[in-house]
């Protein structure tokens, strides 16, 4: 049986703040939480109203109530399934392929998709800005549909993370050479800008490649959202 303690820390966990203190996260969802189960992630206390939902039996796993889990979730309805897991370190970064970087991205949709996309075409580096919308959050957790565990996020102060890499670094903007001309190297650094005002100016000076998505329909659409254009880059990106 659960105690307030517990629930009001994991309420707690709701909140970025609280996840520094303790170093730890909630993620909500069968799915999710088995992807983390069998990731590199440390799992600190997994909660379920059906135990059977788990192949094999593993330590820390408690049943509870559905009332309980109620308590505990930040979600509108609550899932079946809740986890506690540690937040890792980042791992070193590797400059042999791509590397997507986020300069200022607050959406947490945003974000969970474009991790998933790092998922999906194989970026195994994402590196973000401080101001970047924290991965954990719990929004951003439910969009990665537990994509979160193939990739290594880190937060960092972008301008100086560009200054020493060894690669050539591209910039998503509007009205430049379009990525279907671009000729693309085999690694490099892609970063994509805030969702309202784009790549700041003191990380576009940083840019030695300005790319775009050209548009081909009526000029009534300003821009694309920052996670559907990260999807035509990378895949541009992928198809060399």
């Amino acid at each position: 049986m659960v105690v307030k303690n517990q629930i009001k820390f994991i309420k707690s966990l709701q909140q970025k703040k609280y996840r520094n203190r303790s170093g730890m996260f909630v993620v909500e969802g069968i799915k999710s939480v088995q992807e983390l189960l069998s990731s590199h992630y440390t799992m600190e206390n997994v909660f379920t109203t059906d135990t059977d939902l788990f192949d094999v039996k593993l330590p820390n796993i408690e049943k509870i109530s559905h009332e309980e889990l109620e308590q505990m979730s930040g979600l509108q309805h609550a899932n079946r399934v809740l986890g506690v897991f540690h937040i890792p370190a980042p791992k070193p970064i590797e400059y042999e392929d791509w590397i997507l970087a986020l300069d200022e991205v607050r959406d947490p949709g945003n974000l969970g998709t474009i991790i998933r996309l790092c998922d999906w075409f194989g970026i195994k580096h994402l590196v973000c800005s401080a101001g970047t919308v924290d991965c954990y959050n719990p929004k951003v957790l439910q969009a990665t549909m537990g994509s979160i565990s193939r990739v290594n996020i880190g937060y960092t102060d972008l301008e100086r993370f560009l200054e020493k890499v060894p690669v050539p670094i591209f910039g998503a903007f509007m009205n430049e050479e379009s990525v279907y001309k671009a000729p693309m190297p085999g690694s490099g650094i892609l970063v994509m800008g805030n969702e309202a005002n784009g790549i700041s100016s003191i990380i576009e000076e940083m840019i030695v490649k300005k790319i775009s998505i050209p548009r081909f329909g009526e000029r009534t659409t300003e821009s694309l959202n920052v996670a559907m254009a990260t999807s035509i880059l990378l895949n541009e990106i992928r198809r060399g």
